[in-house]
């Protein structure tokens, strides 16, 4: 397994739609993974730290977990099936380990909050991610490995076209492109 850390959340401005951008933490690979609206705010809202009048979904998640006597230790986004992310909390309860299926964001969400570390298995890694090279302030995104699990090119495409609206130049500042807004009560 790999630990990675949200670089960013970045947007797409021609159609809205958001990405969550993991970096290795000792590595060059980014993975990025779709997230709704919804998901994005979950994530970027103790990022942020953005104040919030009452608890959302993944605080009271955190909270009844903490109640039950159990705690989250870390997360890992386990597998990558016809497009789709997987994940895992992983959570020790009084020694017992324990592990809980869940989407990546709602995974993500809940490891910023309880500040707890987000693995991703290689084979994953070596699947989805990608490395931007720069030379002269051009990016371009490029397969992590030669040897890396073949990957179907076409499944791929909305992700690199994505990509290559982003602003590279921005990339490793931590600031991503998404301003939370104040939660709907």
């Amino acid at each position: 397994m790999i630990e990675v850390y949200v670089e960013s959340i970045r947007v797409n401005m021609a159609n809205y739609k958001r990405v969550v951008m993991l970096k290795e933490k000792t590595g060059s690979r980014f993975l990025p993974i779709w997230i709704g609206h919804f998901e994005a705010d979950a994530i970027a809202i103790p990022m942020q730290n953005v104040p919030v009048s009452r608890p959302l979904t993944h605080d009271l998640l955190g909270r009844v977990v903490e109640q039950l006597g159990a705690k989250l230790t870390q997360i890992v986004i386990n597998d990558l099936a016809d497009e789709t992310f997987y994940a895992r909390l992983i959570l020790d309860q009084s020694g017992q380990h324990l592990e809980v299926d869940s989407r990546p964001s709602d995974a993500i969400a809940l490891a910023i909050r309880a500040k707890v570390p987000i693995y991703v298995e290689e084979a994953v890694l070596d699947q989805a991610g990608m490395v931007f090279e720069s030379e002269e302030g051009e990016g371009e995104a490029s397969p992590p490995k030669e040897d890396a699990t073949p990957v179907d090119e076409e499944k791929l495409t909305v992700f690199k076209q994505f990509i290559e609206t982003l602003d590279i130049d921005d990339l490793g500042k931590g600031g991503g492109s998404t301003e939370p807004k104040e939660p709907k009560r």
